[in-house]
């Protein structure tokens, strides 16, 4: 018999999991999100990605500030759930609610758990160089991703995929992993293994002081800390222009071969010195513009070898 479902996520990578829970036959009782926020020049309010899809859907959208009161606790057991599916909601959840559901509440996770528990698993797998990531169904307990696991998709990273592009990878097979988690609660097949207990790491939600660009830092870890942050919330560097110092966005670069004082630009497309090797600056942006090929930046901003970045 089809479930009845509490969908729990808020931003654009939790849409297809949505799509998929209700395009097996499921009925989605309820989808909670975060509440509408103040976005764009005129601070309109703006419903989060899975808010505006639930709309779509005809499901109804509960966007609660907390769970942790006695109200909020009641509205949720009284949607009658056999399972909640939560993906990147966001809100954590008390016990209550996570035991309220007669299955479970079954988190899709962005990481190969153990490692990148936390909030930012894609950034921070392609800022350390990881080989590969996946998504994985888990159920959800008090601890932060700490639970057992039940279903597993790997999917390699390649040597110049950004945290976008795996993004956009992760979030489609995440949708059929789960709509299988699902089929397999159905036929009562679904099993959970515990985590190991080696190779625990974190990750931390990304700061503002770590997306400026290193340049000291070898050119394969500048490199990877540039992909790992494109395009949101994006790596920068500074750079006098011809009117005093400014930020530019870099949005991709490439691996190269070269030497200097770390910061310097080698060569007239872009190569710039690292603390050891290179990296040659492809994509860049500088604020209030587009992105632009760093050959048209350069030709713009009259650069020339020989100059520092900051």
């Amino acid at each position: 018999m089809p479930l009845r479902v509490v969908f729990m996520g808020t931003p654009d990578f939790s849409v297809p999991v949505l799509d998929a829970v209700a395009g097996a036959g499921h009925r989605v009782v309820a989808a909670y999100t975060r509440a509408p926020k103040p976005a764009g020049r005129g601070m309109e309010l703006r419903r989060s990605p899975v808010h505006v899809r639930a709309d779509q859907l005809g499901i109804p959208v509960l966007t609660p500030k907390t769970l942790r009161s006695e109200e909020a606790q009641a509205a949720f057991a009284g949607h009658d759930a056999d399972v909640a599916v939560v993906v990147a909601y966001g809100l954590i959840l008390p016990k209550p609610v996570l035991d309220a559901p007669r299955v479970a509440c079954l988190n899709l996770h962005a990481s190969l758990l153990p490692r990148w528990r936390g909030a930012a698993p894609i950034n921070r797998a392609v800022m350390a160089g990881d080989p590969e990531s996946g998504v994985m169904v888990m159920k959800m307990e008090e601890g932060l991703d700490t639970g057992p696991v039940a279903l597993t998709a790997r999917l390699a990273i390649g040597p110049d995929m950004t945290a976008g592009e795996l993004h956009d990878a992760l979030s489609p097979l995440g949708a059929a992993l789960m709509a299988e988690a699902l089929g397999k609660i159905e036929d009562g097949t679904l099993a959970f293994t515990p985590q190991a207990e080696d190779g625990v790491t974190y990750a931390s939600k990304i700061t503002n002081e770590e997306t400026r660009v290193n340049w000291t830092a070898g050119g394969s870890a500048v490199h990877d800390h540039v992909r790992g942050l494109s395009p949101f919330p994006g790596a920068w560097f500074a750079a006098d222009l011809g009117k005093g110092e400014e930020r530019v966005k870099l949005l991709r670069t490439e691996r190269a071969e070269g030497s200097g004082l770390p910061g310097t630009l080698l060569t007239p497309d872009g190569i710039v010195a690292c603390g050891s090797g290179a990296v040659r600056l492809v994509t860049v942006q500088r604020a209030g513009s587009r992105a632009m090929a760093f050959s048209d930046f350069a030709r713009g901003a009259r650069l020339a070898p020989g100059l520092r970045f900051g």
